[in-house]
């Protein structure tokens, strides 16, 4: 059984042999076993079952997923929704600030965040620091942090182009962001 995290409703894939016992966290439905929430499938006994996976708050090296909510000349702050691959529940999300000097690793005395960031992006970033009481200091320069997802201004999910821009497909228009390396690019 792989030990990957599953969410509810997703497909569970079952091992060879006899079907186990169903326990918690777990369902069938259309002769497919479900997840019911999200976590990890293991055997209890001869029973299948999923424990819940508890939040934890955001700590110094845990990778992040959220969006930007606000923008300025020196920071874009972030919801933070996902911390290390885990949802938070709804109305627990932290606020994460990304510095523009904690945009890119090099030339960080040239960076815009308006021309990283836009509001409504989904951006991957690494979290450095506690910053103040109510934020977390956020850092997107590694490659394969960054914007994720954008959307354009014709409403369209935009492509990553290049490491700083993103193409509209409807409208063919270039928007600069610092993009994220997509996931299994070598």
């Amino acid at each position: 059984m792989a030990s990957d995290l599953v969410i509810p409703g997703q497909p569970i894939p079952l091992p060879r042999g006899p079907v186990p016992q169903l326990g918690r966290g777990i369902y069938e439905k259309d002769s497919q076993v479900r997840a019911s929430l999200v976590g990890v499938p293991r055997f209890e006994g001869s029973s299948l079952v999923i424990s819940r996976v508890r939040p934890q708050p955001p700590a110094s090296n845990s990778v992040v997923l959220g969006s930007i909510t606000r923008l300025s000349p020196l920071q874009a702050l972030l919801s933070i929704m996902v911390v290390d691959g885990i949802p938070l529940p709804p109305g627990e999300e932290f606020t994460g600030v990304i510095r523009s000097q904690d945009v890119r690793a090099t030339e960080k005395d040239k960076v815009k965040i308006g021309d990283c960031f836009r509001g409504g992006d989904v951006v991957r970033g690494l979290v450095i620091s506690l910053g103040d009481a109510r934020s977390y200091f956020i850092t997107t320069a590694r490659n394969d942090l960054g914007v994720i997802f954008a959307t354009s201004e014709a409403g369209a999910t935009m492509e990553p182009v290049s490491w700083q821009e993103m193409r509209c497909p409807k409208t063919g228009k270039v928007e600069k962001r610092k993009c994220a390396k997509p996931e299994g690019l070598l």
